[in-house]
């Protein structure tokens, strides 16, 4: 088995795999409250297929809005240091 060198730093897998235990839950819980309103008022799936895609959309868009936030501040971030390099040079 061969071993990764020291000075590389894995990923933090622990987040990921919260995020991942959170929509499975979530999506589960979704199903399950679509699936016993489905029985409750005796209708065809509907209420199980719409709280399971409503569960689903919903995290897509958490996501995507959290993908966005991050790439803003990376933006921000790198405008910085272009701006920071910048005014170095014109004090050198």
């Amino acid at each position: 088995m061969k071993l990764l060198p020291r000075n590389l730093t894995a990923p933090k897998s622990d987040d990921m795999f919260g995020r991942g235990v959170d929509i499975a839950l979530t999506v589960a819980l979704l199903f399950g409250v679509g699936l016993a309103l489905d029985r409750w008022l005796g209708t065809a799936p509907i209420f199980m297929i719409g709280m399971t895609l409503l569960g689903a959309v919903g995290f897509f868009a958490k996501f995507k809005y959290q993908y966005d936030a991050a790439m803003d501040e990376h933006e921000a971030a790198r405008l910085e240091r272009i701006n920071a390099g910048r005014t170095e040079d014109r004090h050198e």
